[in-house]
């Protein structure tokens, strides 16, 4: 968890208030930055088995000039493994791509190496950038998540801390199910924010209870903490309570400031299949 002098440090007041002005640079400055060591966020975590996987950022607010200081605008696509020694911090993410505005690159090349430099830094480990044009990325269009939609069950909720009591098992059967719902939210640990998302749990083992687990999805909705620990409790928890043979947990956050973080956490190497959703 975040501590007290770490959100101080991130951002001194804490809470937005209306009318406070934000300082954006207006030159490029990689020290905006604000690493975080994954070892913080996974002190309280007990994971019994091998987790692989990868935090994957989506950049809406990229933008450079050209050596004639001509505009160029880009959506970028970062993949960082969970095996990195540090979480970026998305304010400071946000601050340092926005530093790039008024510099000159002479090729799309140029400004794609330069974040996998300075991002592969802040994160302690090889950042994957990939560049689109604004028409490139309107292609890809939209996706669904895989798996059965858990939002129509009609059930009764009154629990809105994070509570791992509420995975349980429906029977011993062993089942291969891919599970989801939009209706995941937790909250900034610094800035207190709301962040939305969608989820999609995939597992093999005894069959879980589909309201129980939804319950347990909707009790986030108060709990504060970074994107990539979020998905990171809800993996633990499941292989903990549900005990399953393999399990991947796959959450698509909404953006926020120009970013979203689309974190996923697996027993195996295996990556999900790409999607992006509508919310997005």
């Amino acid at each position: 968890m975040i501590d007290k002098l770490m959100a101080d440090k991130l951002m001194p007041d804490k809470r937005p208030r209306l009318g406070e002005k934000t300082d954006y640079p207006d030159h490029y400055d990689p020290g905006l930055l604000v690493s975080i060591p994954r070892a913080e966020g996974r002190a309280l975590l007990s994971i019994p088995v091998a987790m692989y996987g990868e935090d994957i950022w989506t950049g809406y607010e990229l933008s450079w000039l050209t050596l004639k200081g001509k505009p160029c605008v880009a959506i970028a696509e970062f993949r960082v493994s969970c095996d990195s020694l540090f979480i970026v911090e998305s304010k400071s993410f946000k601050l340092y791509l926005n530093s790039l505005n008024q510099c000159r690159f002479d090729s799309w090349e140029a400004v794609q190496n330069l974040l996998q430099q300075d991002l592969s830094a802040g994160f302690g480990a090889a950042v994957s950038v990939a560049l689109y044009s604004a028409e490139s990325w309107g292609a890809l269009g939209f996706s669904r998540l895989p798996g059965e939609l858990l939002d129509e069950l009609d059930i009764h909720c009154e629990i809105y801390t994070a509570d791992n009591s509420l995975i349980v098992l429906e029977s011993s059967e062993m089942v291969t199910e891919s599970l989801c719902s939009h209706l995941l939210k937790t909250n900034c640990p610094v800035t207190g924010q709301p962040d939305w998302a969608s989820v999609s749990i995939q597992y093999r083992g005894s069959k879980l209870d589909r309201e129980g687990l939804l319950r347990y999805l909707v009790s986030f909705r108060q709990h504060q903490d970074f994107h990539e620990n979020c998905v990171e409790t809800i993996f633990a928890d499941i292989l903990n309570q549900g005990r399953p043979e393999s399990l991947l947990v796959y959450a698509r956050y909404t953006r926020r400031g120009g970013l979203d973080i689309n974190p996923y956490r697996s027993t195996s190497r295996h990556k999900p299949e790409y999607c992006r959703l509508s919310r997005q």
